[in-house]
Order: C-alpha cells, then sequence, then structure tokens
C-alpha cells in the first residue's frame, strides 16, 4: 500500500439538508406556509451545524471548565471559568431564539415543532449546551404558572430574550446526598425572613452552575416529611455585585461525558430565595419544569442517533475495505438499516410529542392531547435514552478503531449520549412513572382506543390487523398486572417499552398510508417485525432474582 496514504475522516454537510427524516417530516405534517417561513431558519442552522456551532463545541471540550476557590488573597470567591466558545454558543442560542420560539408562541400550536426542531439541530454540536436550555424552558414555563408579576417582568423576560447580552439560563436543583430519584428525601431546608426566605442544605448535583438563576426544592420550617412538604422556590445565584449570594461551589463533577459542561456540588448557607406558587407541592410544581426537560432529552437523543448516522454515512462513501467501498458492502447494509429504521422512528415518536406538547401550549388540546401527552412523556425520555446509547455504540464500532481514538471526536458521542437514560429520570423511575400516568391521568383504555382508532383506519389490513391483536394482548395482560402492586412493578420496564413500541408502529404505519415517501413505508414495515406480544414473565423468575440476585 502507498505508505503516503492517509484515510479520510468523516465530513458534515448542511445537517438541515441532507437530513432525510426532517425533511419528510416538514413536507409531509406541517403546514406548506410554515414551511416557506421556516425554511431559512432551519437552512441555517443546519449550515451551522457542520461549521461555527461544531467549531465552537470542539474548542468547548478541549477547555472544560475549572473551578476557582480562591482569589490570590485568600478571598472565598467560588468562580467557574468556562472558555469564550461555550460563551458563543450561549449567545447563538439566544440570538436564535432556541427559547424565544417557544414563548412567543407566533406560530400558535406549532411554535414548539419549530423550537424543537431547532434544538435538533443545534443540540449534536453545542457541546450540551442543549442542557442548560432545557432547564431554562422548563423555568421559564413554571414562572409562567407559578411566578409573580415581578417575576415574570424581569427573570422570565431574560429566560426568553433573543438579546445575548439579556439572555438568562436557568439551573435545576433538586439532587441531594440522598438521591436524586425519591426528592421526598430532601434535607434541603428554608427559614423565614424579613424578605422572603433563605435556604441551607446541599445539593449533590446542579448542571450548569453558571446560570443566573435557578429552581430547587427545599423544606421550609414546620413542613410535613416526604414530597409533599417540600416548597418550590426561585433562586438568583449572584448579587448587583457579582458575588454568590450566600452559596459554597465544592467542586465540579468529574464526569464520564459532557465534559464542557460545568456541574457542581452546592452548599447553600443562608440563600436568599422567592417561594413560587404558595408553601408545599413542590414535587408537582416542579414537575412543570421536568416534562419539558424529558421532551428536551428526547430530542437531545434523536439528534445524537442522527448525528451518529450522518457521520458514519459520510464515512462509509470514503472508507475502501475489501476493494468496495464500505457502502457497497451488503453487510454493512445490513448492519445500518435496523440503526437508521430505529432513528426515524424514535424522531417520528418524540415529535409526535412535540405536536402534542405544542397544542397544549396553545390552549388547543383535546382531553386526549393531554392524556397522550402525559403518558408519552415518560416513554419517549425513556425510549430514547437507551435506545442512543446502543445506536451510538454501534456507530463507534462501524468507524473500527478510529471510533475508538478520542483525537477523532467520535467517543464523546457515545460518552455525552450514555447520560441522557440518566438525567431527568432513569428508566426505571421512568418507567414507574409510566404506571402513575396509566393508573391516573392516561389511563390504559385511552391509549388502547387510540391506536385501534389509528388501525381499523389503515387501508393496509395486515397491518391493521397485527396492531390490533398487539393492542388486545397488551391490554389483556396489563389489565391485571395493574391490579397486582409487586407485578406491576417487576414488569414496568417491559410494558414502558412495549407502549412505545405500538404506539411508533401505529404512528408510522398511519404516516405511511398518505405518504409518497419510501422510507417513511420501509420504517412502518420494519416497525411491524419488531412487534412482540406483551406477555408478563412468571412471577416465580422475578422473585428468584430478588432472592439471588438482590
Amino acid at each position: 500500500m502507498d505508505q503516503k496514504f492517509f484515510q479520510e475522516g468523516p465530513r458534515l454537510e448542511n445537517q438541515f439538508r441532507t437530513d432525510p427524516w426532517l425533511q419528510s417530516f416538514l413536507k409531509e405534517k406541517i403546514p406548506v406556509d410554515l414551511q416557506t417561513q421556516w425554511r431559512p431558519l432551519l437552512e441555517k442552522l443546519g449550515a451551522d451545524a457542520g461549521g461555527c456551532l461544531f467549531q465552537w463545541a470542539d474548542q468547548a471540550e478541549r477547555h472544560p471548565p475549572t473551578h476557582i476557590p480562591f482569589d490570590a488573597w485568600g478571598k472565598r470567591v467560588d468562580q467557574i471559568e468556562t472558555s469564550e466558545a461555550w460563551q458563543k454558543l450561549s449567545d447563538y442560542a439566544a440570538t436564535h431564539g432556541l427559547i424565544a420560539e417557544g414563548y412567543e408562541r407566533r406560530h400558535g400550536a406549532w411554535s414548539r415543532v419549530l423550537q424543537m426542531s431547532l434544538l435538533y439541530l443545534y443540540h449534536p454540536s453545542s457541546a450540551i449546551f442543549s442542557c442548560p436550555l432545557a432547564m431554562t424552558d422548563g423555568a421559564a414555563r413554571a414562572l409562567e404558572v407559578y411566578g409573580d408579576e415581578d417575576l415574570k417582568r424581569t427573570a422570565l423576560k431574560n429566560l426568553t430574550s433573543r438579546d445575548p447580552k439579556k439572555f438568562w439560563t436557568s439551573g435545576q436543583w433538586m439532587t441531594e446526598k440522598t438521591g436524586g430519584s425519591d426528592v421526598g428525601l430532601s434535607l434541603s431546608r428554608a427559614e423565614k425572613t424579613a424578605h422572603g426566605y433563605a435556604l441551607y442544605g446541599s445539593k449533590w448535583f446542579t448542571s450548569a452552575t453558571t446560570s443566573q438563576m435557578a429552581m430547587t426544592l427545599a423544606r421550609p420550617n414546620g413542613a410535613e416529611a416526604g414530597g409533599r412538604g417540600l416548597s418550590l422556590f426561585y433562586v438568583e445565584l449572584r448579587d448587583a455585585n457579582g458575588d454568590l449570594q450566600n452559596i459554597r461551589i465544592e467542586r465540579l463533577k468529574n464526569k464520564l461525558g459532557t465534559k464542557a459542561l460545568p456541574t457542581a456540588e452546592l452548599e447553600l448557607t443562608g440563600t436568599p430565595a422567592r417561594l413560587l406558587g404558595g408553601e408545599g407541592g413542590g414535587v408537582k410544581k416542579i414537575s412543570t419544569l421536568f416534562n419539558i426537560t424529558r421532551i428536551y432529552n428526547a430530542v437531545c437523543a434523536v439528534g445524537y442517533m442522527r448525528r451518529a448516522l450522518a457521520l458514519l454515512q459520510d464515512y462509509a462513501r470514503r472508507r475502501r475495505v475489501f476493494g468496495k467501498l464500505l457502502s457497497e458492502q451488503p453487510l454493512h447494509a445490513a448492519t445500518i438499516l435496523p440503526m437508521w429504521s430505529w432513528t426515524w422512528a424514535c424522531s417520528e415518536f418524540v415529535f409526535e410529542v412535540v405536536r402534542l406538547w405544542g397544542r397544549e401550549d396553545a390552549g388547543e388540546a383535546t382531553d386526549e392531547d393531554k392524556a397522550l401527552l402525559r403518558l408519552y412523556t415518560p416513554l419517549a425520555k425513556l425510549y430514547t435514552g437507551k435506545k442512543v446509547a446502543a445506536l451510538t455504540s454501534e456507530a463507534i464500532e462501524a468507524f473500527g478503531g478510529a471510533g475508538y481514538v478520542e483525537d477523532t471526536g467520535l467517543p464523546k458521542i457515545l460518552r455525552d449520549a450514555q447520560v441522557l437514560s440518566i438525567w431527568e429520570g432513569t428508566t426505571n423511575v421512568l418507567s414507574l412513572d409510566t404506571l402513575r400516568a396509566l393508573t391516573r391521568e392516561c389511563p390504559l383504555s385511552v391509549w388502547s382506543a387510540n391506536i385501534r382508532q389509528q388501525a381499523k383506519a389503515l387501508n393496509d389490513h395486515a397491518a391493521g390487523t397485527a396492531l390490533l391483536a398487539h393492542v388486545d394482548q397488551l391490554e389483556k395482560t396489563a389489565t391485571v398486572l395493574l391490579t397486582q402492586a409487586d407485578a406491576q412493578q417487576a414488569e414496568a420496564r417491559h410494558l414502558a417499552f412495549a407502549l412505545t413500541e405500538i404506539s411508533m408502529a401505529a404512528l408510522m404505519c398511519t404516516r405511511a398510508q398518505n405518504s409518497a415517501d419510501e422510507s417513511v413505508h420501509l420504517v412502518a414495515r420494519f416497525l411491524l417485525t419488531q412487534l412482540k406480544p406483551f406477555v408478563a414473565a412468571p412471577e416465580e423468575h422475578w422473585r428468584q432474582s430478588m432472592r439471588l440476585w438482590c
């Protein structure tokens, strides 16, 4: 072989123009006048995702945040220094309305679809600046619902600003040393003062710690134990002089991925705070926030899935092995097909959730829309969180040794993707939340009626019959499970995955009904082959597992 040979690495073209799913989705699902209005912005973001954003993200990764606890004279300053590139990513997000689009509501119920399309393109080239954006959006919504007029004029206006000099981001402080999932164990307390409240306690994970404000939970003195005694508070991190307001930064977390994102341990030592929405009910109130962050999480997951495939697709057209391009190898094509199909299907499902969210945001959601949104939000987050880790792992392998070398930038996709199954609730936590949705806001009958309606409307009789059979089997098994406390928990993950896969198959088959896009039909057929009858494991199996391994 020529000793001067060098293998070409993958290149990123315009990430909007080269995205077959997004192009097809917009063409077939979005009103024509909106497509025309949106295209220039999406074209710009698609170009920048492979250009300046990608370069800034790389620079931010190479210069991660540092914690400076003291100045040269020993004064405690607790500064977190981030790179110039990190600030550029923030400025870009503000200027291009990644938060503002959701609150200006210029496009009515479709506003959230545009906003999340922008996020979908932005996220893979953002060095995870999408994380503070998620919490900022959640905080903005919480202030819309629970904030007083003063906070709406100030904090909310800053959170939704397009001016980088005025734009704020928000943190979300829930996790404590007692754990993140069971927030009822929180030990942080809130003492009344002449001007509001003072917060005391430790916060074990605080992402986006350089934000100007945060939403957090604490227990007012005398409040009952558990989640019901917690209240929601608004905190501004620094005073007019730029000094932290009775907040001590203990250290930055050394994480597997998300290296450019500052995540810290904090100690609150009398931090001034404002109560939101009255005392008590803090967990329910902050759910307004994390329902939004879960949707962001799912959009980011499918964005990463698409990015991994975009890089792999370009590489396969350059890499020659065994006398052929990688793209011409049948086994490579057979390996990519399910990856491509799952990416398409997950994207379709996630943006159905976004569509429902937009309808609710605009006050146009029906009772069925609201119920399905409640169910589909945890399903979309938990399912895509697992899929993105598996898919990016497969993509890294397809690059061979280059996929394992940090200099190529490829390993960070896998490292960053892994967090998406953990942030905003692990798979098990969200599976249990799915059970709550099924027994409260979205009874199983509402979901099954919706899927049956879609199945019966299909011209493809075989597809409709298959969907109906799977719905009947799931409903029969799940109806029994939901009456048995231990059994339903043991099968919660299995049930959540089955609900998602049937929902995705129904959605894609419905889309295929009137679609001229052969890819839509291919994915619909693929999903039908992946459906398995939902059958609960014998009770003895999981009880034996508990005895042996737990």
